[in-house]
């Protein structure tokens, strides 16, 4: 999945709740769709939650959560998500968007690895 940031959020920037961060995102076939999501909680170093306001999913509520651990810090990701369509987005979701889902977040954390070193 091609994954672009559009707003002005660079990095290094402050999160705040309220902050809007809208992407680029091809989720599937190469379709490119526009994607919104609301940072609606933040409690610096310890968890941030984005919400979509608007893009491809029907639900999409991510927390991502902070633990200082020796050596550094643990990441923890809790998503909850829906998509689209009835039947249809629940078939598709169990046939491509899941297995897609989980292969993004295994691609973060080897990123993250190759960046940190693995804990």
């Amino acid at each position: 999945m091609k994954f672009k940031v559009t707003s002005d959020y660079t990095q290094g920037m402050k999160m705040y709740a309220g902050m809007i961060i809208t992407y680029k995102v091809t989720p599937l076939f190469g379709i490119e769709l526009n994607w919104m999501t609301e940072i609606t909680h933040v409690d610096e170093e310890k968890y941030f939650v984005d919400e979509q306001r608007f893009g491809p999913y029907a639900l999409w509520h991510h927390q991502h959560h902070f633990k200082s651990i020796a050596g550094g810090t643990e990441m923890t990701d809790i998503l909850h998500y829906a998509i689209p369509f009835g039947v249809i987005g629940r078939l598709s979701n169990k046939v491509i968007v899941d297995k897609q889902i989980k292969k993004i977040f295994n691609y973060r954390v080897k990123a993250i690895e190759e960046l940190f070193g693995e804990m």
